[in-house]
């Protein structure tokens, strides 16, 4: 479970929206066009009242029947431009929701591209995701639709408010007698639904995390025949946000019932007082069908801005969730100025070195990953590192490619530390190929291309050749333009290790890091793969992680690790002779063989 879900204070309910509005901000005429529209609409609202005083009091109760006429023409005149005006709010106002979100979206997501890869060890993905879609909807619709609402309420609030004081004092005076009596409810559930709203949100997290893991492993899930055990799990989850989604729907309900009987309540008592002066004489019929129409009004309005305030509650929690993620900074960062020019300029013979490197991993801070690695690399040579599980091998790599930075020590690509380059040259310059390889829900020349986004297709041929891709990628329905599925899951393992391979070749990188790539593959996949790979790591310099030692007898260096510590370098011949952990490695390996 995450730790940093936003639980927005009481004092604060609000605080969180407000840098929302910077999204907003770009769009100002836009935002002005809809409220020139919001203020027309609730002007003619308001002139509506008049309408009806107008023809009850000079069409019915005169008597005339061309009164009656003008005075409805009148009234469909104004209806008309409320038609127009309401249209033009409307559009413009769901127009920016629609547009903000979608900044809000992008910027959210661009911030989480860039974030340190510990982040992603503390929080989960599905939590991330349900930030990202989730809660930018929800902002959608208040940006869109309830903003909009609240501010043409109480725009017709204030100006019924002040209608009925020109129309009727006394009346006036028992309707806001009883606005304090509508406020309480406001203030007493609004904050439980708050509170409610951070847990919904929460709870909708939860559910997204659980559902994409299984999915994501069906196979394993379905090879123990765990499908009733997982419904049951799921439906556990998805109960549990329907129970705070419930407490949360009953307590908005509560909200909404209180207010609109209040309100009507008043509307009631204004009506006996009212009746009351028109029987009396002192009150025309007009004046009371206007002040009930304006005593509606203020009603409906109290009533819309107290279902937004709960729509308002919901956002606010959503709108810290996203500062939140906004406000994460990367501990990778850029150099203000980066030595990308003098790393163009050198022409060092040594390609990497590692100088007294000390790190542990921020989620098992207690344990050490690599402790005090001194080591040289030659351009142009090739590196086998090898050493039982845990040793800390794909450490080492993580920090050549500063996924993190050591706690001690310095890493140096030709003689300058790599954290005085820009994270883009950096890793430009180095070519990763994994033990599992990733691939993309797209199509093959998508997956080959991400190594270079501006190759041509010609030499996205040329890379798939060379990676010994070309026959089979060929047989596939749609040739390079066939769809892979989630995770490249249409292929085998060795075709996707393959695909993977290409997309090094085309990236052509100074530097290869090839991790456990052949581990996992048959002996026929082993040998394409294997083809490929004396390919790539022609002229170039590679470091080879790998278990099959085989493969790595001829490595013109070969580190030998454990518990995080460099115990030998050598050749294969030289650690045969004068290193036991190494000819330990190998006695395992070769009766395994």
């Amino acid at each position: 479970m995450s730790t940093n879900k936003a639980e927005p204070k009481d004092k604060a309910a609000f605080s969180s929206l407000i840098p929302i509005f910077q999204f907003i901000k770009p769009y100002k005429w836009v935002v002005f066009s809809a409220l020139v529209a919001l203020l027309v609409t609730a002007g003619v609202n308001l002139s509506l009242g008049q309408g009806v005083k107008f023809v009850i009091d000079h069409g019915f109760i005169a008597g005339s029947q061309e009164q009656l006429k003008q005075a409805v023409l009148v009234l469909i005149g104004l209806i008309s431009l409320l038609a127009v005006g309401t249209f033009s709010r409307f559009y413009l106002m769901s127009w920016i929701g629609e547009r903000v979100s979608n900044d809000i979206r992008k910027a959210v997501f661009d911030r989480i591209v860039t974030l340190h890869p510990s982040y992603f060890e503390e929080n989960r993905s599905g939590e991330l995701m349900s930030r990202l879609t989730t809660d930018t909807t929800l902002l959608q619709s208040i940006i869109g639709s309830s903003f909009s609402m609240a501010l043409r309420s109480a725009l017709m609030l204030v100006g019924g408010l002040i209608m009925l004081l020109v129309t009727n004092l006394k009346l006036t005076l028992v309707v806001v007698a009883c606005v304090p009596l509508v406020l309480v409810p406001m203030l007493v559930f609004g904050k439980k639904v708050r509170k409610l709203a951070s847990s919904s949100q929460d709870a909708i997290a939860d559910i997204s995390t659980y559902a994409g893991e299984i999915i994501q492993n069906i196979k394993v899930v379905q090879s123990y025949s765990h499908e009733q055990q997982e419904q049951s799990a799921f439906a556990l989850e998805t109960e549990k946000a329907f129970n705070v989604a419930k407490s949360r729907i009953k307590q908005r309900s509560f909200l909404i019932a209180a207010v609109i009987f209040l309100t009507f309540s008043a509307i009631s008592a204004m009506l006996w007082v009212g009746g009351s002066d028109v029987l009396a004489g002192t009150m025309t019929g007009g004046e009371l069908g206007a002040f009930v129409f304006y005593a509606i009004m203020v009603a409906m309005s109290v009533a819309t801005v107290a279902e937004v305030y709960g729509e308002l509650q919901r956002a606010a929690g959503a709108a810290a969730r996203l500062l939140e993620l906004l406000a994460v900074e990367s501990k990778i960062q850029n150099p203000e100025i980066p030595q990308d020019d003098e790393l163009h300029a050198t022409t060092s013979n040594s390609a990497i070195s590692l100088e007294g490197i000390s790190f542990n991993y921020p989620s098992r801070p207690d344990v050490s990953a690599l402790n005090n690695i001194s080591l040289n690399i030659e351009t142009g040579k090739t590196v086998a590192i090898v050493g039982p599980s845990g040793a800390g091998k794909t450490t080492l790599f993580e920090l050549l490619q500063r996924f993190y930075d050591p706690a001690s020590g310095a890493i140096k690509f030709h003689n300058i530390n790599i954290k005085q380059l820009s994270l883009n040259t950096l890793r430009n310059k180095m070519g990763m190929v994994a033990q599992n390889p990733i691939l993309f829900s797209s199509d093959v020349m998508h997956n080959i291309r991400y190594g270079n986004p501006s190759a041509s297709d010609e030499q996205v041929y040329t890379a798939a050749k060379h990676a010994h891709a070309d026959e089979f990628i060929k047989q596939l329905p749609q040739g390079y333009n066939s769809f892979l599925g989630e995770q490249g899951v249409r292929l085998s393992g060795g075709q996707k290790q393959r695909i993977v391979l290409a997309r090094a070749i085309l990236k052509d990188p100074e530097i290869l890091l090839l991790d456990e790539a052949t581990s996992a593959l048959d002996a026929q996949s082993e040998h394409h793969v294997q083809a490929a790979l004396e390919h790539l790591m022609q002229n170039r310099t590679t470091l080879i992680i790998a278990h099959r030692l085989a493969t790595v007898k001829h490595a013109d260096m070969i580190v030998v690790m454990e518990n995080g510590e460099i115990k030998a370098t050598g050749t294969h011949q030289q650690l045969m002779a004068s290193n036991p952990l190494y000819q330990k490695l190998c006695e395992l390996q070769f009766n395994l063989d």
